[in-house]
């Protein structure tokens, strides 16, 4: 039996979640990102106390198949973003599509109807979290995440990083400096 799991977007979610279920004496055949399988079927009475489990722990066991939809996208996105070594190349939209097996109209009407944002926003919104990151890393310079990141040039992702976060790159990086200057001196 398949689950799904909002707000489960981590890695220390997805131990969480497979902990608790064993707690409650289910077998985890899968955990991945907003989504679980098991081995049984599951009552409504098990149902109903993982739901109250899990919203414990700031997630919500999801029934609905729209919303279901919206977090295999998400974590679809998520994946991609965050935990590939490599953003794929191809556009998004195709790379989400064959992934959720769906038509990408569809998948962006949806979103965008429950969500209240695009697809596209919603990507933006975690390539500038990830290149918050990397910025905070200090290991890469702007040139090499915004190529990693696959932006056409570095004032793109300068351009797109200003308008999500009010600051310039190197404003951020800046206030991070400071941040551990004062923090010495503590």
């Amino acid at each position: 039996m398949k689950l799904y799991i909002k707000y489960m977007v981590s890695l220390r979610c997805k131990m969480l979640v497979k902990q608790e279920l064993v707690k409650l004496g289910f077998k985890c055949l899968h955990v991945d990102l907003g989504t679980v399988e098991i081995k049984e079927e599951i009552s409504l009475e098990k149902k109903e106390l993982l739901k109250r489990v899990l919203l414990q722990s700031g997630l919500e066991l999801l029934e609905d198949s729209k919303h279901i939809l919206i977090e295999k996208i998400k974590s679809v996105i998520i994946e991609m973003i965050h935990y590939e070594d490599k953003i794929p190349k191809v556009n998004y939209s195709s790379y989400i599509s064959k992934k959720l097996n769906y038509d990408y109209s569809y998948l962006s009407n949806t979103f965008s109807e429950v969500k209240g944002i695009t697809i596209q926003q919603y990507i933006i919104f975690h390539k500038i979290e990830k290149v918050k990151e990397l910025l905070l890393y200090d290991q890469l310079t702007l040139t090499e995440i915004s190529f990693k990141l696959h932006y056409s040039s570095v004032a793109h992702l300068s351009n797109q990083f200003k308008k999500v976060t009010g600051l310039s790159p190197s404003y951020y990086k800046e206030l991070k400096l400071r941040r551990n200057k004062n923090l010495e001196y503590l």
